[in-house]
């Protein structure tokens, strides 16, 4: 049974330690909107753009909250004409600049407002202005802007000797814990030999997930 619930947790391990992506999704008045960055994952210091689609929103019956009903679609028949109409205000704690959207040639109704996000967090964006005869004025949430030093390679600069080794340090000790779990259930099941085989395998992609997971912190 323990052996079970260990290879259920490595199972479950992968879909914890990733990083979701994706776009926001609201109402207004008879129209979806979605917002999200133009690259994903969006790091600090890399111009990248707030993308900006506008479709019309079909009427839910089942569904009576309006951006849940937005969430349930597909971005289809896109708005087009509101580059002079629409503007994002985007903000990071006290500071706030204020976007032009430039019109996507290839897709109606999809937009893009460029930016460089110097700094690593949560920003806030503001659509204002008026969808052919709509007022917007609406807060949405982007995904999170991680730390430029994620990527970077080799390692970056400012990372210290100190951490580097704590770094290592922690991943060692997580490593002798896991292989301590695995020896104790092998002698549990040394009368079967197929659990030794699916321990070393286990301590394999458990090495692997742990330095991954502390290649990121």
């Amino acid at each position: 049974m323990q052996l079970k619930l260990f290879l259920l947790f490595l199972l479950i391990i992968p879909g914890l330690s990733g990083i979701a992506y994706g776009h926001t999704i609201d109402a207004v008045g008879e129209y979806r909107v979605e917002i999200g960055w133009m690259n994903e994952p969006v790091v600090s210091g890399e111009t990248n753009a707030i993308e900006f689609y506008v479709s019309p929103l079909i009427v839910c019956p089942e569904i009576s909250e309006a951006s849940k009903c937005a969430e349930s679609q597909e971005f289809q028949n896109g708005i087009s004409n509101l580059r002079k109409t629409v503007k994002i205000k985007l903000i990071y704690k006290d500071e706030n600049i204020t976007l032009p959207l430039s019109p996507d040639h290839n897709i109606p109704g999809k937009y893009h407002a460029f930016v460089n996000p110097t700094v690593s967090g949560f920003y806030q964006a503001n659509i204002l202005g008026t969808i052919v005869d709509t007022p917007i004025s609406l807060s949405m949430h982007p995904p999170k802007v991680d730390e430029r030093s994620y990527i970077e390679f080799p390692e970056p600069s400012d990372i210290t000797i100190t951490q580097m080794i704590d770094g290592h340090t922690a991943l060692i000790e997580d490593v002798s814990d896991m292989k301590e779990s695995i020896n104790n259930l092998e002698k549990k099941q040394s009368d079967n030999i197929g659990y030794v085989g699916i321990g070393a395998g286990v301590i394999g992609i458990a090495i692997a997930v742990i330095a991954l997971s502390k290649s990121k912190n």
